[in-house]
């Protein structure tokens, strides 16, 4: 699963491109390049100040922060043609770096970091950027953004939306927000088993499956009088009998008995 997850994602990506530059605000930070049609020396790179300006040849300080670079293409073309300087110049931007568009992933994503965000990104998009879900990475993805003074929270099931290809929660993402990728779930086994250990727990894992995974039985091992270890949601610890068809739980400890055969 882990495979084909990060085989979709890469494909969501490359489909939606690197999505265009042109609709990103620019903000402190970024570093612009800037050039007019047939004026070779007027061509500079100018990074956005904390005060949100840049420096430009000819018309000084011009304030661009919260503007798009097409915006400001006409903004610096303005200022050149009402000065006096040319005569409907051509001005073109480059966005070089966009410290300002940045997302956060973090958890068990195989690349952890900050990423620029040019254009419209959807989720797909960053965890592919990311590289994808690493081995422990769950299906839960947690998209965490500022909404003016408060935070907002979302999670999406990632997997449910690759099986039923519904993709309206594959949101578009916004400077700033952050992106958890949960551990999976895992249950634990031991006993007259051949492994025991920690193991992933998979979605509808049935006990019977749970013992497989571990290797199945020794020969000392015996089905009767399974036992799960399970905390109810107080945090006390039961003690149940279990079938081979009832489902696993998180963090539930299964024990096989020997056999008193």
């Amino acid at each position: 699963f882990i495979l084909m997850t990060t085989l979709l994602l890469a494909t969501w990506m490359g489909s939606a491109g690197a999505g265009d530059a042109r609709e990103v605000v620019l903000g402190p930070g970024d570093m612009l390049k800037v050039s007019v049609y047939g004026s070779p020396d007027l061509a500079t790179e100018a990074k956005v100040s904390e005060s949100g300006h840049i420096t430009f040849p000819l018309v000084g300080e011009i304030f661009v922060s919260g503007l798009t670079p097409s915006a400001v293409e006409k903004k610096i073309a303005d200022l050149l043609a009402s000065g006096g300087f040319l005569r409907k110049p051509q001005v073109n931007i480059l966005t070089a770096s966009l410290q300002s568009q940045m997302v956060s992933v973090l958890g068990n994503v195989r690349n952890q970091g900050r990423y620029p965000i040019e254009g419209k990104r959807s989720l797909t998009d960053i965890l592919a950027m990311a590289g994808g879900m690493n081995p422990e990475g769950g299906d839960i993805v947690t998209l965490i953004r500022a909404d003016g003074s408060k935070s907002i929270k979302e999670e999406i099931d990632i997997l449910a939306m690759i099986r039923s290809s519904d993709m309206s929660r594959n949101l578009n993402i916004r400077s700033g927000d952050l992106i958890y990728i949960e551990r999976a779930p895992r249950f634990y086994i031991y006993g007259e088993v051949q492994r025991a250990g920690v193991f992933r727990l998979e979605r509808n894992m049935t006990v019977v499956q749970a013992l497989s995974v571990g290797g199945g039985l020794t020969q000392r091992g015996t089905e009767r009088g399974l036992r799960i270890q399970r905390r109810d949601t107080e945090g006390n610890l039961q003690i149940l009998k279990v079938n081979s068809g009832d489902l696993v739980q998180p963090d539930d400890v299964i024990y096989i008995r020997e056999s008193l055969f």
